[in-house]
């Protein structure tokens, strides 16, 4: 090799150092630190009752049940107030079931695996954010940890219960000062993307707009229906529904031009709906002036600032004025879980190869008989968090490391002996840290994670070996991240690539059949919120969505092929949404059976093209009276689907 000749690196070392890199970048989120304290509060607190009660040691356990807060996000108190019920007992029974199973060690790997498997299913499927199953599974392996008598299983879960309750009671308390405060939020959000909408037509960034607004009216939805409760409905609550509809109405109004002429909107609208944006708070009032009209001569434009008017309107008339009511269809959660149980299912998947490398991580921590082996497949779950091959290896370099300085950490901690109220405060500051650095870096909120673990489990043990506690520790940890990332590398690398092809599939169909249901003669007598054609396209809608989130993080994985497939992913959401917003116009036209032969033949062969990969040649789309924006979105996705076929080969 000549001297001056310069050595690349590979792409493998680039990629590596690249991730690496990753693991560790620091992220511009906001602090949460109304959240963070409050979560330190509530792991705190407890011990620090059960230290006046004259038994710091129930405290501490009941400290484990102050976990619960931790579930805690931006849902409405409605559904909060459910999910933390939930959370609480399942926790509960969790602590229950691991004193009682904690003297046959194959059976608590096996209970240890069911209830990995089961917890991630139930949030999956129900699409709750936050740590899954890990709590879960903590606090089932910390009582194999701990003495074991079967007899204190009633005591332990009772303890787990009261912490518990305490987290509820205080995760509910801004229920009193703001009861819609999480709604109003998802609305605003609405409205500032409607804004970003408004200002990017005639641009390049019109379709990343238009996704971000659809995902927000979505979501926005999603947390109204969650919050809405059938015998107490305020009028604030009907506003916030009836805006979020309205924003819908505008949404496809600019749609509808966009179609036509695709040229910029006056600057005035965007700053019209941002100023409007401030205003949806509760007992708060616009001022008219805030929405500024142009002087100009398209009457489309003029159309679009009425609507702007009659958002503003919604806010500030009395309800009795608006004349509007409100109609809602919550999916039954039966419905909601048979979509999801299926062999297909990227949910159900995922919640069966977490419980099978759980319990293996499980029986390797027992078979060799580590000390304290209950760290093995806790850290194990941890990693398993991550939904992709590439966030699972991150966590795994996240955690390993963070785990490595966090034990530094507790040995100092430990080393002091450390009692009462002091372990408390220290209790409560590593809780607070690691829920305020969490939303920046996994790897900085594992730093406190773990000595916030160590000193609740190991503060009233006598240790006098600190070097050998905290190579145990390290190694236990270790282990269990590279059992978490092998066995994600082992079971199921492609699953979510290979059940792309089919989901497209399935998708485009149940949207045909909707879509036919839509226009022609049957949908007189039909309940379309409450029809399996309804709920099977918004199921497959959902698990395309995940599936190819998913797909983008497995390793092998053919990028190129799956950027070009983006377009068709868009354009099959886009299309979902307006057959959605289809329901909502009473005076839709029944088609003829020849036009509507023709979408079906054409949706079917867009099906087909993605499952069988079959070539594809574009055909003429009819349309739909008063419907333009479906018959503009089909021919989007031919589009599409011509591109994706003729390159995702090439790549």
């Amino acid at each position: 090799m000549a001297k001056n000749e310069k050595i690349n690196p590979s792409p493998e070392s680039n990629s590596l150092i690249t991730t690496i890199k990753q693991a560790f970048e620091i992220k511009k989120n906001p602090l949460p630190w109304t959240k963070a304290f409050c979560a330190g509060l509530c792991a705190a607190l407890p011990s620090l009752i059960g230290l006046i009660l004259g038994n710091f040691q129930y405290g501490l356990l009941a400290g484990i049940g102050g976990f619960t807060y931790l579930y805690v996000f931006n849902e409405p108190y409605a559904q909060r107030a459910k999910k933390l019920l939930s959370v609480l007992l399942c926790l509960t029974f969790s602590v229950f079931l691991g004193t009682l199973v904690a003297p046959y060690p194959i059976l608590s790997a096996l209970m240890i695996g069911g209830i990995g498997a089961i917890a991630t299913f139930i949030f999956g499927t129900l699409k709750i954010p936050g740590p899954a199953a890990v709590f879960l599974v903590l606090g089932f392996a910390m009582t194999t940890g701990m003495p074991i008598d079967p007899s204190l299983a009633p005591l332990r879960a009772g303890l787990i219960f009261l912490g518990g309750t305490l987290s509820w009671l205080i995760a509910m308390a801004g229920w009193f000062f703001n009861p819609h405060g999480p709604e109003t939020t998802a609305v605003k959000r609405v409205y500032r993307e409607l804004a970003s909408f408004l200002d990017s037509v005639g641009t390049e960034t019109f379709n990343d707009a238009r996704e971000k607004t659809v995902v927000a009216m979505k979501e926005a939805n999603h947390t109204l229906i969650a919050g809405y409760i059938s015998w107490q409905s305020s009028d604030f609550y009907k506003r916030l529904y009836l805006l979020n509809e309205h924003a819908s109405s505008i949404y496809l109004e600019v749609l509808d031009r966009s179609v036509e002429k695709n040229k910029k909107l006056p600057s005035e609208l965007g700053e019209s709906v941002r100023a409007l944006t401030s205003s949806i708070e509760a007992n708060k009032k616009s001022t008219p002036d805030r929405i500024l009209q142009p002087d100009q001569d398209d009457e489309a434009v003029d159309h679009l600032f009425t609507s702007v008017y009659n958002a503003d309107a919604i806010m500030n008339e009395p309800m009795s004025k608006i004349n509007r009511e409100i109609q809602i269809t919550k999916q039954s959660v039966k419905t909601v879980f048979l979509g999801a149980f299926d062999k297909t299912s990227i949910v159900f998947l995922t919640a069966v190869k977490y419980g099978i490398i759980l319990t293996i991580a499980a029986l390797i921590a027992y078979a060799f008989e580590f000390n304290r082996s209950y760290w093995v497949p806790l850290s194990c779950a941890s990693v398993l968090l991550g939904s992709t091959i590439m966030s699972t290896f991150l966590r795994a370099i996240q955690r390993s490391v963070g785990t490595i300085i966090g034990v530094v950490i507790a040995s100092l901690i430990l080393s002091i002996h450390p009692e009462g109220f002091f372990i408390s405060m220290i209790i409560l500051l590593l809780t607070f840290l690691t829920e305020l650095f969490i939303v920046r870096n996994y790897a900085l909120a594992t730093m406190f994670i773990t000595p916030n673990a160590l000193v609740m489990a190991e503060s009233t043990t006598q240790m006098h070996n600190m070097p050998f506690f905290a190579t145990t520790r390290i190694i236990d940890i270790i282990i269990g991240c590279l059992i978490g990332l092998l066995g994600v590398l082992l079971v199921g690398r492609t699953s979510a690539s290979g059940l792309l092809p089919h989901l497209i599939a399935k998708t485009i169909r149940s949207q045909a059949q909707f879509l036919l249901m839509l226009f022609s003669e049957q949908r007189k007598d039909f309940h379309f919120k409450k029809s399996r054609v309804h709920i099977k396209m918004h199921t497959n809608l959902t698990n395309l969505r995940t599936v190819y989130t998913t797909a983008l993080g497995e390793r092998p994985s053919n990028k190129k092929a799956l950027e070009f497939l983006w377009p068709v992913i868009f354009s099959i959401d886009q299309l979902g949404y307006l057959l959605d917003s289809s329901l909502k116009d009473l005076d839709r036209p029944i088609l003829s059976e020849e036009k509507l032969a023709q979408f079906l033949y054409i949706l079917e062969t867009l099906a087909q093209t993605a499952e069988y990969h079959r070539p594809y040649v574009e055909k003429d789309v009819p349309d739909i009276n008063g419907f333009s924006k479906i018959q503009k979105e089909i021919i989007s996705l031919q589009n599409a689907m011509n591109v994706c076929e003729k390159n995702q080969y090439k790549s």
